[in-house]
Parts: structure tokens; C-alpha cells; sequence
């Protein structure tokens, strides 16, 4: 509790980033989903794409022709000429016998009727199985950047994030894109294509009452579908950022479990819980209601339509202008058509869902990277200075992480290559944001900083971090084994060079008395072990990286005197002849530094070794003589 009650102090106040620009455009959301769709320098992909539409259109072709076909069919069979007179018997007799003379031509209609159907069939599950690896593989890439982008933007922007949203934001794009690929590209489009198709059918076959009946049908039920699927839109919106906020809060909660139970509070977050649900809830009936009205609607489009078509085909039969394959086959037509249409607004508005869906997803992927390499960034290089590399010159640096707040003030060091260089001071003074600085999580405001004479802002930032390892105070782990939170800090080491750093960090032999050894899961951000227990697998996870400059930022705080010692024995065989930057609050830990620097206010109030510092009798003395009364250390006279 002392550690994350004086972390939370030492945090950098972060600045809010600026909204997410959610609210684009349906056309802009598209456009940006095309290049997935349709990949640059992936010629194979784009063959698989054509191949769909291809089989697609086939598809189509077939559909529409099927009710021609079956027409045709009635029409070979029904009774006509003189079977339609008052003289039934006679006439009956006439017909039998040209019917059964001509019962080829039904028989290979028949047969036509069926490969139709199973072409039609055929052709949209073949495009569906070419089309697969193109959708997948879109929502895989995007998934893949979306997941790379966040790991590139600043620290300030996480700072500031609300992570279970944003799971929730990443998760809901995702499936969002996978239901625009595949309702969008084979259920909008080829259903577009059958309107078009069917319409000029039907003015062709018949005469354009029926056509302009149909083509009015279409256009009312796209207008009525495209507003009300705005307005739910809208509803949708909020339904999201409702279902953001309830995540947020639970995995908030959840994660600070101890915090909820020392002080009692289950049923405060329960009702937060619950608030954050009931908005939901009431977002969600909108959402739904809303549906139900659409559905209304649509149904009373299609019905009239459909009502007045029949009366004319009706009234065609009449007067004899209309034979009963024709009318079974405007009937089918309007109910294969609007069949598909009434589908149509339920995918309508899936993609509109998806839409939105997606666009808080893009809207991540629009979020500026703070920090960025300069084009063509070379990597850091090491200059070997007496054998050894790494050395840092802070040269007048400024920072500040608002614009009216700065918290450094021109600070000027150097650590040279292989040196150990301490740095303490009150709570405040700006220690973590020296580390913060030289790992490039921000830029200095003024003044740069120098390793092996190079300029970290004009070198690749994945070298630079290569060349840096870090034990922060506040260790998370991984929901993982001991091993792979050691191994992380290399991937692909072996169990022995694991083992090794195990060993070196004075974590080994407790981790061998487990009942599964190195197989361990820690648990969530490592709650499964004690705090030094963690403290000690980040060491050994640092010691493994094996970096030329180690940054120490209170490595030992939550370990007892006896194993700090050890620790401290361990880290001083792996500093040697690696650059050290040690930050401390105990300054029992940084007696042995070459240098010590003590920040004040953002500036350096004092510099030098221990010895040096005592005997001026100044902050780090009475910093030392104040700690004297918890620790065993030797006081000294304050002058």
C-alpha cells in the first residue's frame, strides 16, 4: 500500500487527450474499410476477390431465371385452346393426346429448373468459401493494426485511457467489420443487382405498371429503411458508449479488488455497476423498439406493393392478357424479391450497426503518434569507452508535462560509460521523469539528451529501448508462468539462461519450492505473488535482457533488509561495466553510486559522492540523518 499510495503521488498528471473523433461519415468509414478489402501489392488476394463477384453474379443470373423457367413449366402443363371452352369432356380428349406427345419439352424444362436451383445454390456457397480468406484476413490485418497502433502512441495517451472501453471498442470493431464484409459485399450488393434485374424482367414480360409498381416499392422502402436506420444510429451510439462505461467500471473494479474490499465498498460498486447497466438497458430498448418500428414499416411497404401487383395480375387473367404461368410467375418474382428485400433492411441495418461499430475502432487508429521516429532513424550504436559503452549526458534539460507546469529546470549530468550515477531527492523533484525521459516516453521541451554521443530524438526508438533496461517500482506481470515473465525480457531464451537470471535476482530457490516450479501462474498483473516476490522476477526479467544501461527506479522498495542485500549484491555483479542510473528514496541502496545527484524543485541541488555529501552537511544530510531513525544506518551531524 506505501508503494501505490507514493506511486500515485509521483505520477506524471496526465494531459487529456483530445476526443475521439467517432462521429465520420458512413462513406468515410467505407473508404477507410477498402484498402483491407482490396489490399495493395497482394495480387492474389485481389484475384480471390474478382473470382467472388464472378461467382457471385452467377449466382444471381441463375436466381432470377429460375421463376422464368418455372412460368415456362406451367405453361407446358396447363390445359389451353379448347381444354379453356364449355365442351370439357371433348375437349379433355383432344388435349391428351398432343400433351403426352410433347412431354419432352416440360420433362427438359424440369430438368433445367433444377440445375438453375442448384447453380444458383452452388455458385453463393463457392462465393462464400473464395471470399472467406479475404474477410478473414482483412479483419486479422486490422485487428493487427489496430493492436500495434496502441502500443505506438505516447505514454500520455495511456495514461489517460479507460481499458476495459477500449477492449470493448476493439472487440465491437472487429466483429463490426466482419459483418460489413459479409453482408455488405454479398447480401447489399447482389441484392441491388436482383432489383435491377427482376424490374427489368417484369417491364419486359409484362408492361411498366408492374415495373414502375416495383421500382416505386423500392425506392419507398430503401427511403424509409435509410431514415429510421439513422436515427437508430444514433441510438446505437449511445447504446455503445453506455456498454463502454458499464465495461470500464467492472474491469476497474475487478482489478482493484483488495482497494474494494479494505474499505468495504462491494456495494458501492455494485450500485455504480448497476447505474452504468440501467443506462445501458434503457439504451438498449430504444435500440430494439426502434427495430420493431422498422419492421412495421417494411412490412407495410412490401404489402402494398405486393397487393396492387396481384390485383393487375388479376384483373390480366381476366381479360386474357395474362396466362397462369405468367402469373405464377410475377407472383414468385415478388415474393423471391421481396424476400431478399425484407432481409435486406435487417442486413441494413447490421452494416449500419457495424458501421458504428467500427468507428471508434478507426477512430484509435487516427490517434496521433506523440512520439515517432525521424524517417530513415539510424539504431543507436555503441561506442566503446574503455571496454564499455552507454555513457548519458543530460545536457540543460527542460520538460514539463503540461505546458505551465515544468518539472525539470535545466538539468545537466553525465554518467560516464560504466559509471553508477544515484539520484534522489523529495517526492516530486522529477527522479521518475529522468527515467520516463531517457526510455523516450516524452521529448525534452529544451536541451537533449546524449547516448554515446548520439541524440536519443535522431535514432530508432525500438533500438534505444534495446539498449535500456528498466526495474520499475511498481512491477505488473503478466496472467502468466514465472517463465515467461522472466523469459520476456529476451523471447526464445532457454530454460537455462532463465534459470540463470533466476539465480542472479535471488528468486530461483523460491521458485523451485513451488508445487509447479516455473510453471507458475502469477495471476492478474502478478497479484498471486508477494510484492518482493515480484520485485525479484523483474530483476531477474532485466538481468536476462541484458542491457548496457540499467535504470534502477526503487528495484529494492518492497523487499525486506536481508533479501535487499542480497539483491543489491546481485544488481552490483550486473551493473559492472554496464551504465547505471539508480533512483532511490533509501538511500542505503545508492552509498556505492560514483555520483549522486540530489533534485530539488526540478533543478540539482547537490552533486557528489556519499562521502562528499555528508561531509557538506546539506539536503542529503539531513535526508540521511532523517532516514537514520527507521533504518540501521550511522547518523551524522547536521551542520
Amino acid at each position: 500500500m506505501r508503494s501505490m499510495r507514493r506511486s500515485s503521488v509521483r505520477s506524471p498528471p496526465a494531459v487529456l487527450p483530445p476526443a475521439l473523433p467517432v462521429q465520420r461519415s458512413t462513406l468515410q468509414t467505407v473508404a477507410a474499410l477498402l484498402p483491407y478489402l482490396w489490399p495493395a501489392n497482394n495480387a492474389g488476394a485481389r484475384v480471390r476477390v474478382a473470382v467472388a463477384l464472378l461467382f457471385m453474379l452467377l449466382a444471381k443470373v441463375a436466381t432470377v431465371y429460375v421463376p422464368v423457367v418455372y412460368g415456362r413449366i406451367i405453361d407446358a402443363l396447363a390445359p389451353h385452346g379448347p381444354a379453356m371452352t364449355s365442351h370439357a369432356a371433348p375437349a379433355m380428349t383432344s388435349y391428351a393426346v398432343p400433351a403426352m406427345t410433347s412431354y419432352a419439352v416440360p420433362a427438359m424444362l424440369i430438368l433445367g429448373y433444377g440445375l438453375i436451383r442448384l447453380s444458383s445454390a452452388a455458385f453463393g456457397e463457392l462465393r462464400d468459401a473464395v471470399f472467406a480468406s479475404v474477410s478473414q484476413r482483412a479483419v486479422r490485418l486490422l485487428a493487427l493494426r489496430t493492436f500495434r497502433h496502441l502500443h505506438a502512441v505516447s505514454l500520455r495517451f495511456h495514461l489517460d485511457r479507460q481499458t476495459g472501453g477500449m477492449s470493448r471498442v476493439i472487440d465491437r470493431g472487429v466483429t463490426g467489420m466482419q459483418t460489413v464484409l459479409r453482408l455488405a459485399v454479398f447480401n447489399i450488393v447482389p441484392t441491388a443487382l436482383e432489383l435491377a434485374m427482376v424490374t427489368a424482367i417484369i417491364w419486359h414480360m409484362f408492361d411498366w405498371r408492374y415495373a414502375a409498381i416495383t421500382f416505386t416499392a423500392v425506392v419507398v422502402y430503401i427511403g424509409f429503411t435509410t431514415a429510421l436506420a439513422s436515427q437508430r444510429g444514433r441510438y446505437r451510439r449511445t447504446m455503445n458508449d453506455t456498454d463502454n462505461d458499464a465495461s470500464t467500471k467492472a474491469l476497474d473494479s475487478l482489478l482493484n479488488y483488495e482497494t474494494v474490499k479494505y474499505f468495504g465498498n462491494e456495494a458501492h460498486e455494485a450500485q455504480r455497476y448497476d447505474q452504468a447497466l440501467a443506462r445501458f438497458e434503457r439504451a438498449s430498448v430504444r435500440v430494439q423498439v426502434s427495430l420493431n418500428l422498422l419492421n412495421i414499416g417494411q412490412a407495410l411497404i412490401i404489402s402494398a406493393a405486393l397487393t396492387l401487383i396481384m390485383l393487375l395480375a388479376a384483373s390480366g387473367m381476366k381479360d386474357g392478357s395474362m396466362t397462369v404461368g405468367k402469373f405464377v410467375v410475377v407472383n414468385t418474382y415478388l415474393i423471391q424479391l421481396y424476400q431478399p428485400l425484407n432481409f435486406l433492411g435487417i442486413v441494413y441495418m447490421s452494416i449500419r450497426q457495424g458501421l458504428v461499430d467500427m468507428e471508434q475502432m478507426f477512430a484509435l487508429l487516427r490517434v496521433e503518434q506523440e512520439i515517432a521516429d525521424k524517417p530513415g532513424a539510424p539504431a543507436l550504436a555503441a561506442h566503446l569507452s574503455d571496454g564499455a559503452a552507454g555513457e548519458v549526458v543530460f545536457q540543460h534539460v527542460r520538460f514539463g508535462y503540461q505546458p505551465n507546469r515544468t518539472i525539470l529546470k535545466g538539468v545537466d549530468f553525465t554518467v560516464p560509460a560504466g559509471g553508477k550515477l544515484a539520484i534522489v531527492g523529495p517526492t516530486g523533484a522529477g527522479k521518475s521523469t529522468i527515467s520516463r525521459l531517457l526510455f523516450r516516453f516524452y521529448d525534452v521541451t529544451a536541451g537533449r539528451i546524449l547516448i554515446d554521443g548520439q541524440d536519443i530524438r535522431d535514432v530508432a526508438q525500438d533500438s534505444l529501448r534495446a539498449a535500456i533496461g528498466v526495474v520499475p517500482q511498481d512491477t505488473v506481470l503478466f496472467n502468466d508462468t514465472i517463465r515467461y515473465n522472466i523469459g520476456y525480457g529476451r523471447p526464445g531464451a532457454s530454460q537455462q539462461e532463465i534459470e540463470q537470471a533466476a539465480r542472479q535476482a535471488q528468486v530461483h530457490d523460491f521458485v523451485t519450492k513451488l508445487p509447479e516450479g516455473y510453471d507458475t501462474i502469477v495471476g492478474e498483473r502478478g497479484l498471486k505473488l508477494s510484492g518482493g516476490e515480484k520485485q525479484r522476477v523483474a530483476i531477474a526479467r532485466t538481468i536476462l535482457k541484458d542491457p548496457r544501461i540499467l535504470i534502477l527506479d526503487e528495484a529494492t522498495s518492497a523487499l525486506d533488509t536481508r533479501t535487499e542485500q542480497d539483491i543489491q549484491s546481485a544488481l552490483r555483479a550486473v551493473a559492472h561495466r554496464r551504465t547505471t542510473l539508480v533512483i532511490a528514496h533509501r538511500l542505503s541502496t545508492v552509498v556505492d553510486a560514483d555520483e549522486i545527484i540530489v533534485l530539488q524543485d526540478g533543478r540539482i541541488a547537490e552533486r557528489g559522492s556519499h562521502a562528499a555529501l555528508l561531509a557538506a552537511g546539506g539536503l542529503y544530510a539531513r535526508m540521511w540523518t532523517l532516514q537514520a531513525a527507521e533504518q540501521d544506518l550511522e547518523p551524522v551531524p547536521v551542520t
